[in-house]
Parts: structure tokens; sequence; C-alpha cells
């Protein structure tokens, strides 16, 4: 604590250890005709000579140093004064022993230790460094979004208390250290503060007395709460618990800066600050290769036997298995859309978070009422419903599992967004979406066209399923020219006349021999496999795929009167993936041999990766209405192993 302006306040850190010091500007201040100098301190000062960028600490073997503008002297103590004005540097100019400078410069100071720290290592340990750092070598500590429901009706950031001590769990801890005279604090000040930008983004509590009790924890900063006026009470440490209030998004980086500064009180004028920086952690989605916990789908009056295959689904899976009823759902089964679960994570503690679209249809209040809960988050982004289009719902939000691209690693996968085609005018995803999902940095999204389809969702062409070889994936991708190349292969054979949606009730029987000669289907599965191929082109050339690593499943589609695409047949894409499980729309195919040649093909297809293919009759339930079992289901799955701080965005 320099009682001098030529004193300056600096910290050093050498070999671990936090050592305190003060540069000696000393040239300005020597006495008339003096031409050299000679400095010595009370024990505990460590004192180091600048010269000729050489630093030589004292004593060394130079008995005196030239006097000029070049030579500093370095002050530093190990440790903190025990009383004010204890520690002195005194100094000679050759000619006496009288403390030196004798004016304007006092020779004695005390010294002050204040440090603000935090899990800078993210491991669980509470360190000192400030600044953050991506990758696996990288620094920085790591906020939670407080968006659960702790035991209680309000969240954390509508009270001046943490409601519970499960709040507190979810909470980063952050540590102000002062080391020093009490008596120092008589003339000055130490405040805790955050910037006005900061001010909606974080809460802090400063845990005072008995911490087990709630009342203790103090809410100091924001919400309105700029700046905190640390008292003095003895205690060498404070602690603060600090918690996220908004993911990162187009007006937050994610990173907040809290300061801790010592103000001189007449005149206040800052003497030093310190500074820690938190990141805010990241929402992140699970691809369909990770491991399913809980599967979601909701009853309504006609698809009972639905939801009795599904359960047996999950039953093999070893998932639970969540029934929404209709009082809850108000006859809205498309699941799928209205929600997307992801999951947020820091050195200590993770969560799954639950994202609501902006879709107000029947389950609106499903994923609030429902699904948020002690250790379950929330988050949403609104938009005005004029401005909503089928784009928004998350049926149109998909991510891959990890790749490496070009050298470039996404270990968290790259998120999958429908959009409309980069030179046509259309309906293009809410901005606040997008806008969220970039702003998360760790699973840099692409964008593809999906606006060529009737409901216009990527998970209307494409899917990935796990695989224990390549990239440990597959892509598969709806084709229209595959599904074509099989019914003529099937015809030449012989079975031109085996009938699709034979016993098929709402649906007129069709043969192999009228579906390839039907001009008009098949112009428009022409164009439609060129808005695949468009894709593929995308997906190969932004997750590094070969042509090995993708999968052609046949598919055909039909025009809508809006002259868009919607499935000619129950699309086999749009399945569930559990595991090795999955649950595929059953598409009522031609049967030969006594089974249906569209399943036989997706069993020879994809059941040498080591996985089971259950075909699901969702006809009338949900094909019927332009969806499928994906559109009707959801699934909550573990996070992934690798911890998100450790990439490079």
């Amino acid at each position: 604590l320099a009682k001098q302006k030529k004193l300056v306040l600096q910290t050093q850190r050498e070999e671990g250890r936090r050592k305190l010091g003060m540069v000696f500007c000393s040239f300005r201040s020597a006495p008339a005709g003096a031409t050299g100098f000679d400095v010595w301190g009370t024990p505990g000062v460590n004192l180091y000579i600048v010269h000729n960028a050489e630093v030589l600490k004292i004593p060394s073997c130079v008995p005196r140093w030239p006097l000029n503008a070049r030579v500093e002297v370095i002050v530093t103590m190990d440790a903190p004064s025990t009383e004010v004005n204890e520690d002195k540097v005194r100094g000679s100019d050759g000619r006496g022993s009288l403390p030196w400078p004798r004016r304007p410069l006092s020779p004695v100071f005390s010294c002050l230790e204040i440090s603000l720290d935090a899990d800078i290592n993210r491991s669980g340990t509470v360190t000192r460094r400030k600044n953050w750092t991506w990758g696996p070598n990288g620094k920085g500590a790591i906020l939670l979004v407080n968006c659960d429901k702790d035991d209680r009706e309000q969240s954390c950031s509508s009270s001046n208390l943490p409601m519970s001590s499960s709040d507190l769990r979810d909470m980063s801890l952050m540590i102000l250290t002062t080391r020093g005279p009490d008596d120092i604090f008589d003339d000055h000040q130490l405040v805790l503060h955050v910037s006005a930008s900061d001010d909606n983004k974080v809460g802090v509590f400063h845990a005072q007395g008995k911490w087990k009790k709630l009342s203790k924890y103090k809410h100091v900063l924001g919400s309105g709460k700029l700046s905190y006026l640390v008292e003095r009470c003895g205690q060498a440490e404070d602690f603060f618990y600090v918690e996220g209030l908004a993911f990162p998004d187009t007006d937050f980086t994610g990173l907040v800066s809290f300061h801790a500064t010592l103000l001189e009180e007449l005149p206040e004028a800052p003497i030093f600050s310190d500074t820690v920086v938190f990141r805010v952690a990241p929402w992140i989605m699970t691809p369909n290769t990770l491991q399913p916990v809980t599967v979601y789908v909701c009853s309504v009056k006609d698809n009972a036997d639905f939801v009795t295959d599904v359960k047996k689904l999950t039953q093999k899976a070893g998932c639970k298995l969540v029934i929404c009823p209709e009082i809850e759902n108000k006859g809205d089964r498309w699941i799928q859309d209205e929600m997307e679960f992801g999951y947020v994570q820091a050195p200590h503690k993770s969560f799954p978070v639950v994202f609501d679209s902006p879709r107000d249809r029947g389950l609106k209040n499903f994923p609030f009422k429902k699904i948020l809960g002690p250790d379950f988050g929330y988050v949403t982004r609104e938009a005005a419903q004029e401005k909503l289009s089928s784009l928004d719902s998350f049926g149109n939000l998909e991510v891959s599992p990890p790749v490496t691209v070009r050298g470039k690693e996404y270990p968290l996968g790259r998120i999958l967004i429908g959009t409309y085609f980069p030179t046509a005018k259309g309906d293009q995803v809410v901005k606040d979406i997008q806008d969220f999902l970039y702003a998360q940095e760790v699973q840099s999204p692409i964008e593809l066209y999906s606006d060529w389809l009737f409901v216009g969702h990527v998970d209307e062409f494409l899917t990935f399923i796990p695989a224990g070889d390549r990239k440990g994936f597959r892509l598969l991708l709806a084709s229209p020219s595959a599904c074509f190349k099989l019914l003529k292969e099937k015809n030449q054979e012989g079975y031109g006349d085996a009938l699709m949606f034979d016993g098929k009730l709402g649906k007129k029987p069709i043969s192999i021999k009228k579906i390839l000669s039907d001009k008009s289907l098949k112009s428009c599965n022409e164009y439609f496999q060129k808005c695949i191929d468009w894709n593929r082109d995308v997906l190969k050339e932004e997750l590094d795929l070969t042509e090995e690593d993708i999968i052609d499943i046949p598919q055909l589609f039909e025009r809508s009167s809006s002259c868009k695409a919607h499935a000619y047949f129950p699309d086999l894409v749009n399945m569930i993936v559990l595991g090795k499980y999955l649950g595929i729309p059953k598409p009522f195919g031609p049967i030969i041999h006594e089974q249906c040649c569209l399943e036989a093909e997706v069993r020879r297809l994809l059941e040498p990766l080591g996985l089971s293919c259950t075909f699901i009759d969702d006809f009338k339930t949900y094909h019927a209405l332009y969806g499928e079992i994906h559109c009707g289901t959801n699934t909550r799955r573990k996070p992934f192993s690798f911890k998100w701080w450790n990439m490079t965005p």
C-alpha cells in the first residue's frame, strides 16, 4: 500500500507464489549533486535493482549504483505486513545514512495482499489466475446458468436470497483474500464490483456468519447491484457464490469479469484492483449416438397402440418412458417439435436443460410446468407469432455426432438447422433461435435447405445412427433414387404386381408397375432428390464425410397442393434411435416372399452394423398428419464425456 504516488503497487507471480511489491522510482527525488546510491530494507523486504536489462537482488557484489533514469529499485514482500507502516526502505547517496530519499518520499510503507480467485484450473479447487482460455491446457472459471427450479416456485434471480442449499450447489465459488493490517481500512475501502453490461447476467451472494443458514447468504451483485463494499471483520477470506442468469447470446459473449478494488477514501481513488473472469457454460445438444436416458411421448385419443409399441422399444433399450397425458398435451402429439434436450456443465456440476421452442400449440406449457424442476433447467427464446413458421419447430433442429473436418475438431458435433435455399425467398428460422445457437460456440451450426418440404424439417430427410466402425456413426439420407432402383429390381424379378399399402385401410393399394409408370411421381421425386443431393454435398463438406459414411434409405415423396414434398409412404429415416435399437415407421411396402421389401432392404443396410430394427405402425396416427415416429417422440440422452472447455471453437 503506497503512501506516495511515485510508489506503484504491483503483483508478481514466481514459482506459484504471490509476491507483493512496488517500483521505487528514485531518480527525480535524489539530493542535488548525487551521482550514486545504495539501498536496504527491513527484514521481510526484498530489494531488486534493474540495471542494463538485468535484475539483481540486493545484497549483491555491486556496492553502489549509478543514479540515473535507467535504474529502478523494485521492492517486494513474500508476506503482508502485520502492522501499518512497519516496513521500511532506507537509502544513501554515499554522503550519509539518513533515510533516502528524504523528500518527497517516505521510507515507510505497508504491504497488503488482495486477491480475487476462483476455480480457474476447473478442478473443483479455487486457484489463482485471472484470464480465460480454451483448450486442454486452458484456464478460467466457469458459471452455470441457474435455470433449474430447486424446490421452489421462483428462480433465484427473483430473490435476494438463495432459496435452497441446492441453489448453492449450482453456483461457483469465488474467494476474496485480504491479508494485512486491519487499521489500513480506517481510511481505505475494498469494493467488489461488476460492469453495468453484466449486471443482468450474474448474481453474487456473500456467505456471512454461519453459512448453513440461507439467511446468511446476502445478495450483493447483479439485478441492479453493481458494487459492494466489503467490510473487513478480521477474517482473511470472504466467500462469494456466483450464478449465471443468462446464456451466451448476440449481446453477451458469455464472459463476465468481477473486480476487487482498493480505494482511498479521501480523495476517493483506486490504488489496486484484482480481476477474475468467468465464462458462462453453453447449452449443448446431444446426438443420437449418445446413450438414451428418457423417452417422451404424448398420449392422444387415437394412438394407444403406438404408445404401447414405443414402450416395448424403450424397455428393450433399458431407458425410461414418460407419457404426457392428453390433459397436458391438449391434443398436441408433436412433442419433438415442442422442445429439444441438452445440458449445461461446469467442473462442479452438470444437469440437463430443455430448450422450449417458440411454437405455441397444445404442448406449449409442458416443458416449463412438467420438465423444469430440481437439477433440470429450462431455456426458451420468445418470438412474435406472426413471424413464426414450421421451420421454428424443433424437428428442424438436429446435431451430428463428433467429427473432425480438415483437421478442425468438433468433439461435441455440429448443430443442423433447416432453412430456405440461399437464393430464394421463403421461410427462415426465427433469428433469435439462430442467434442463440450460434452464440453457444461449441457446436458450430450448419444451415441446410429444408424449405422444399411441406413441413420443412431436417428430420424428414436425415438422421444419424451409431456404428462401431469408421467415424462411429452413419448418416442416413432419404433417397428417392434408391427407392426407384429397388422397385425396378423387384419389377425385373417378376414382382411388378406386388402391392404397396395392401390391406391398409384408408390408402388405395398400388402395384410396383403403377408406381414406376407414374411420370408425375417420378418427375417430382427427381426434383426432391436434387434437393437432398444439395444437402448431401453440404453435409459431406461441413462434416468431412465420404460416401462410405452415408447410407441411402429408400423413400418416395409426393407433391402437396403447395408444390412441396411430404412422404409418399411412412418416412423411414424419421426414426427414433435408442442405442442399437431403432424404432422405424412401418412403410407398408410391397410384400415379396412374405415380407415387406422396403423393410427387408432397410434391415439389409442397417443390421450388419449391429443394429436392431423394429418397425412401428404410425400410419394413421402420425404419417397421415405429415409426421412420423421421430416427430412424435423426444429423447433425453447422457451428456458427452468430453468437457466442452477442453475444445477450441
